[in-house]
């Protein structure tokens, strides 16, 4: 109910959903509606990559070149280009002579695959295989995962909305936004904690634990409101998660493999799940570890691991995406005097509010790096973004104003506070995809704004109230459409 648009208030009203977490296929159909709905698929052109796009500084106007041998020339440029849509391919040794079926979580074919009685490989245990092992396991022969990190994850106790439940949400939707916007720093509507983890005795502690786990979903960590910030506070949760873990797996030696030990709980996306650990009690699923004993290379029927050989039919990689900068560092950027956005970023992503990145005028990003994005509800900053930028276009165009560019030194001040809130976390103590430490040659950086999306958005409005404050703008010559990728 929380994660769709709020745009358009009918919208809320009319549609259904059926579950508490909307499986996909019900979230492609959302999809679908809204785009029907508001008569969007003539301005939307699909199979075509974008492969570059050069701005032309003596006519203040993009070049963008499509894969299918076009060029568009535009204005403005928006890339809205996702955070996690970039699916990591892993660079395993012989994969690609691998004989069965290969699988990545992040390319799922929309056609049903069939596991029964295959013996399926899972390489990877971050959300997507947490999410698909169970499943898979209740089809397969045999179910092996291989596992380099754990990770925390809590029951999703994904059910089936109630009609009551429903209406609910629709009677109370403006307030439930207006408080995900303005109050939370996740853009999740939810009950704020009053107090910190150590402010409560060990009992009362736990009994609040076990409530949240009962309850199940993303809100264990806001148990307390110290999680995220001191150390001993987050062991509280963490060993009880670990506690947790130890209880419903019965073999001890798997137990301990699944217990993370080296990150804070909620340093890494926490996870939510459905019968994930108990699914290792299962006869049919193994867990091997390759963080001591990497993956040597994939055979043509199987994975070899430490010497031994593992026989399989059909492999599933869930081996993550290139997050928050993977999608824009496909497309060859280059700025003024011919500087590329990839140059500009190999020592790590720099934006202005994560909007606009100096020397790339016109240019802007949809949740880039340095805003809320992968922290928040991605929806209510997706949505924040383009108003904003729909807003900043409407100023430009009022006032005949041709370019919009971030200064340097607004940039380099914004990063600054961006690197000095994360530090004041503990997010910067896991090896996280939000620190590009899952791709290797990633600088270690953390990207995302931590600060959260009522603090953010009023930072952005203020911005735009002081007339653009932080960014140069020049009168237009002339005017052109607008290129969203």
């Amino acid at each position: 109910m929380q994660y769709s648009y709020s745009f358009d208030d009918k919208l809320q009203q009319e549609w259904d959903w059926s579950e508490r977490y909307a499986p996909q296929p019900e979230i492609l159909k959302y999809a679908q509606h809204v785009a029907d709905r508001f008569n969007l698929r003539p301005d939307i052109q699909f199979d075509t990559r974008v492969e570059s796009a050069v701005f032309d500084e003596t006519r203040n106007v993009w070049s963008v070149a499509t894969s299918d041998g076009k060029t568009v020339t535009a204005k403005h440029v928006v890339l809205a280009t996702g955070c996690l849509s970039n699916a990591r391919m892993p660079d395993f040794k012989g994969l690609k002579d691998f004989k069965g079926e290969v699988y990545h979580t992040g390319h799922w074919p929309h056609h049903p695959v069939d596991f029964t009685d295959k013996r399926v490989g899972v390489i990877g245990t971050g959300s997507s295989a947490i999410q698909s092992i169970p499943v898979i396991a209740e089809k397969a022969s045999q179910v092996t995962v291989f596992q380099r990190t754990a990770n925390f994850s809590i029951p999703a106790r994904n059910g089936l909305l109630t009609a009551e439940e429903r209406q609910s949400f629709r009677q109370n939707y403006p307030e439930i936004r207006r408080k995900a916007r303005e109050e939370m720093r996740n853009g999740i509507w939810q009950e704020l904690p009053d107090r910190g983890a150590l402010d409560d005795g060990d009992n009362e502690r736990r009994a609040k634990y076990e409530t949240r786990w009962t309850k199940g979903g993303l809100t264990f960590t806001a148990t307390y409101n110290n999680i995220a910030l001191d150390k001993a506070a987050n062991d509280t949760a963490a060993d009880f998660v670990r506690g947790k873990i130890a209880e419903i797996v019965k073999d001890p030696q798997t137990a301990r493999l699944l217990q993370p030990n080296d990150h804070p709980i909620g340093s890494k996306r926490i996870c939510v799940d459905t019968d994930y650990y108990a699914t290792f009690n299962r006869p049919n699923v193994t867990l091997v570890d390759v963080k001591s004993t990497p993956i040597e290379e994939i055979l043509p029927n199987g994975v070899r691991v430490g010497g031994k050989d593992y026989e399989f039919d059909t492999l599933v990689l869930a081996t993550g995406f290139d997050a928050m900068t993977g999608s824009v560092a496909k497309i060859d950027i280059k700025g003024r005097n011919g500087q590329t956005l990839n140059r500009k970023w190999e020592a790590g992503p720099r934006t202005y509010l994560g909007l606009m990145s100096e020397g790339f005028p016109n240019l802007f990003i949809i949740t880039g790096p340095g805003s809320p994005s992968v922290l928040s509800n991605m929806i209510v900053s997706i949505e924040q973004h383009v108003d904003w930028i729909a807003d900043c276009l409407g100023y430009m165009r009022d006032r005949g104003l041709d370019v919009m560019e971030a200064k340097r030194d607004a940039e380099d001040k914004w990063v600054d506070h961006v690197n000095e809130v994360a530090h004041g976390t503990l997010y910067p103590q896991a090896n996280s995809w939000y620190m590009g430490a899952n791709i290797p040659g990633k600088p270690r950086i953390f990207m995302p704004y931590i600060g959260g999306v009522g603090a953010y958005r009023q930072i952005c409005n203020d911005v735009a109230a002081k007339d653009y404050e932080g960014f140069a703008m020049t009168a237009a010559e002339q005017r052109q459409r607008v290129a969203v990728f």
